[in-house]
């Protein structure tokens, strides 16, 4: 089996493409200063929602009062489960049921490339990863056998490095076996810790010499599968009435730059390290690492409140 759907290098620059560059990055005070422009919400997580241990109420309400407001939420996060898993996991974190509309994951458009793929998978991830595989008549497999890679994350992410798979990513790519990347994220919060992704794995084996495939952000299937979503909730809109809100450089920014939309940057995210000191942004340096990420925001906050 071939996989009809190839998506480019992870962590090409996707650049200012289609994206206003009039726009200078604009702080504001609270969501609700802003959604007059908007008619739909295309939200990350991981990094917006929670960090991985406990959910950021304010995040949630401000949502919950653009809703109340017209708009429509629509979570679109790299997670490498499927929607429903990534609903409970919300509940679990205290997230609000009714900051959002839909989700859709990573995991969703990514089952679509491992349905199209050959079927003998060599899985890399934690056992809670495992339902991205339900239905799709793939077989897990050793090294040896494999015929494609499915990446969802690190076997233990909080003990591992990507560097530890060196050594048996070298061996796939002698053997010119593919990896399907669930989870494009190189780095998410959890608490206060930089935890790796299946990104990060992702990244070294292309850097390798693999051939990486992937359909979450900053890549355009997940965004023409959020965009549908928000379509059959409210019905038609103007794609510039659409704000996508996330943390990420390489794949919340790039992909909102690259779709065309009008970005609210959360400064305090996984770069924060870069321009913040505790709670302290330090504007000409977060200025100049926009700048230096070619990224122009329309608007940004350290926290979405």
């Amino acid at each position: 089996g071939t996989i009809s759907l190839v998506i480019c290098a992870p962590f090409c620059d996707l650049g200012r493409t289609n994206y206003p560059e009039q726009f200078m990055a604009q702080r504001i005070g609270s969501l609700r200063d802003i959604v007059e422009h908007y008619d739909v919400i295309l939200c990350d997580v991981w990094g917006v929602l929670h960090n991985g241990i406990s959910g950021f109420p304010e995040a949630s309400l401000a949502l919950k009062a653009a809703r109340e407001a017209g708009l429509t939420v629509v979570l679109i996060t790299n997670s490498p489960r499927p929607n429903k898993g990534v609903s409970i996991q919300l509940d679990g974190l205290g997230v609000l049921r009714e900051a959002y509309d839909r989700i859709v994951t990573s995991g969703d458009v990514t089952r679509k490339l491992i349905a199209e793929g050959p079927k003998k998978t060599f899985f890399i991830g934690a056992d809670r990863d495992t339902p991205l595989l339900e239905g799709l008549g793939t077989e897990l497999v050793g090294e040896d056998e494999a015929e494609i890679i499915i990446c969802a994350g690190l076997f233990d992410d909080e003990n591992e490095t990507p560097d530890m798979y060196r050594d048996m990513l070298l061996r796939f790519v002698a053997r010119g076996v593919p990896m399907i990347c669930a989870n494009p994220d190189l780095v998410v919060e959890r608490g206060h810790k930089l935890i790796p992704c299946a990104g990060a794995v992702a990244a070294l084996f292309e850097e390798l010499g693999g051939a990486v495939r992937i359909a979450g952000k900053p890549y355009a299937p997940i965004y023409v599968a959020a965009l549908e979503e928000a379509r059959n909730h409210r019905g038609d809109f103007a794609r510039e009435r659409v704000l996508a809100i996330g943390d990420g450089m390489p794949t919340d920014v790039k992909g909102a730059i690259s779709q065309g939309l009008e970005l609210l940057y959360i400064s305090a995210g996984i770069h924060a390290r870069d321009y913040m000191t505790g709670d302290t942004t330090d504007e000409t340096a977060l200025d100049r690492f926009l700048e230096n990420h070619q990224a122009a925001p329309r608007w940004w906050v350290p926290r979405l409140q």
